[in-house]
């Protein structure tokens, strides 16, 4: 619970009066229009998400190698944009406009999946294309929320976004599933529904989000590409990029985490979109609980934390486990990583970020990630070809061990400090 702060006066002989909580605001407007701009995105991209892994490895025979390759293209080229991107709307004070570029290119994706064919080349492009929107949209919708509320509930506020965010998450495989099985092989129908569920994000995005930038920020000088790449010099902002950048290196992929599950349980494969559901509803239950939590006991706890539970998720894959129990067991602890990591992140450094830098500074945490996920998962998909998945499995629970050993003293536990 916040305390508002006492004042000292003359003494008195007149008993002190009690401090009172201090009251609780309401979720910024912002922060809830970005939500429902996010939900309907994610209805959108989850669509594709969910069968990507079955497209290209059963429809089109691609190896674990080259699904490796196009997976972490999927989650790491965007990490080539997204500083252009937050820095364009830090130096513009034009958020929106470049969030919503970002939006549309995307939903436009959706279209280049229906044309792609079984062309590795096209999908390839399609794919980056798709990830060069997110990479631009996805720090100025960060800023736009880290912007509109107190840094004190920075967790709450990114706990309530991730969380709608995360609904779309759960209805998009839904929706893939549902198609899927009204007809089989319907991927078509399934990147032509995408595509307008992504079209009338953008809408939302500019029929309820207000572009209006703080005074301060307005009266402040434009932020410089140089000034920029500069925040790393910044001990306790390096320190955090460092850590993410880390973590992301061990972090494997959903696609391939629900491919091994997949193939585990012998699953059929029209049940395979549904697989992201379970993860789904339990970020959808631990985001805000978890964010509320970060901003009273600080923000490295449940990232670290977070990160355990992807621990889990590999030790559980590469265990015995059978039937049911392993299904309950990855989907569980995949969910807690990201409601533990996702927002927190942003909660965490953003505060070390000056306000005129803010897209900037967490496009540059979210970039560090991205590449290190990139990396993550071509190294992987390498490891599964050449050797097999279990050996794939046991070498990356190795590496986040020592990821996580090393996180443990680089990220500080007061990260707004300077030093």
């Amino acid at each position: 619970m916040y305390l508002a702060a006492g004042r000292s006066g003359p003494s008195s002989t007149a008993p002190a009066a009690p401090e009172r909580p201090a009251r609780r605001v309401r979720v910024a407007s912002t922060v809830l229009a970005l939500g429902a701009v996010s939900l309907v995105t994610d209805i959108s991209s989850e669509m594709v998400t969910a069968v990507l892994p079955l497209y290209f490895v059963l429809q089109l025979g691609l190896n674990p190698l080259q699904f490796g390759f196009l997976d972490g293209l999927y989650n790491g080229v965007s990490a080539v944009v997204r500083l252009a991107g937050g820095h364009l709307a830090d130096r513009r004070q034009r958020h929106r406009l470049v969030a919503g570029s970002g939006y549309a290119l995307s939903a436009l994706c959706k279209l280049g999946l229906l044309f792609a064919g079984g062309s590795t080349a096209a999908l390839s492009a399609t794919l980056a294309a798709d990830r060069v929107g997110k990479g631009v949209r996805t720090a100025p919708r960060d800023a736009m929320i880290s912007l509109s509320c107190a840094e004190r509930d920075l967790g709450r506020a990114f706990g309530v976004h991730r969380a709608m965010d995360t609904t779309g998450a759960l209805l998009g495989p839904l929706a893939a599933f549902a198609l899927l099985w009204l007809a089989v092989d319907a991927y078509d129908a399934v990147f032509l529904v995408s595509f307008c569920f992504g079209l009338f994000g953008v809408v939302l995005l500019y029929a309820f989000v207000p572009e209006r930038p703080s005074p301060a920020l307005a009266a402040s000088r434009p932020s410089t590409l140089r000034a920029a790449l500069r925040l790393p010099a910044v001990p306790a902002f390096r320190r955090v990029l460092v850590t993410a950048s880390v973590l992301g290196l061990v972090s494997v992929g959903d696609g391939f985490l629900y491919l091994v599950l997949q193939k585990r349980l012998d699953l059929d494969t029209v049940y395979f979109p549904l697989l992201p559901l379970g993860s789904a509803a339990v970020y959808l239950l631990l985001a805000v609980p978890i964010g509320r939590a970060a901003d009273r006991v600080g923000r490295r706890i449940p990232y670290l934390c977070g990160h355990l539970g992807l621990l889990g998720v590999y030790l559980v894959l590469f265990s015995p486990v059978p039937g049911w129990p392993l299904t309950v067991f990855v989907l569980v602890l995949l969910g807690t990583y990201y409601a533990a990591t996702d927002g927190v992140l942003m909660a965490l450094g953003g505060p070390v970020v000056p306000e005129e830098q803010r897209a900037a500074g967490l496009a540059l945490l979210q970039s560090g990630q991205a590449v290190g996920r990139l990396l993550a998962s071509v190294l992987f998909g390498a490891a599964w070809t050449l050797w097999s998945m279990q050996a794939a499995l046991a070498l990356a629970a190795a590496g986040l061990t020592a990821a996580l050993f090393l996180s443990r003293f680089l990220l500080p536990a007061h990260p707004t400090e300077s030093g």
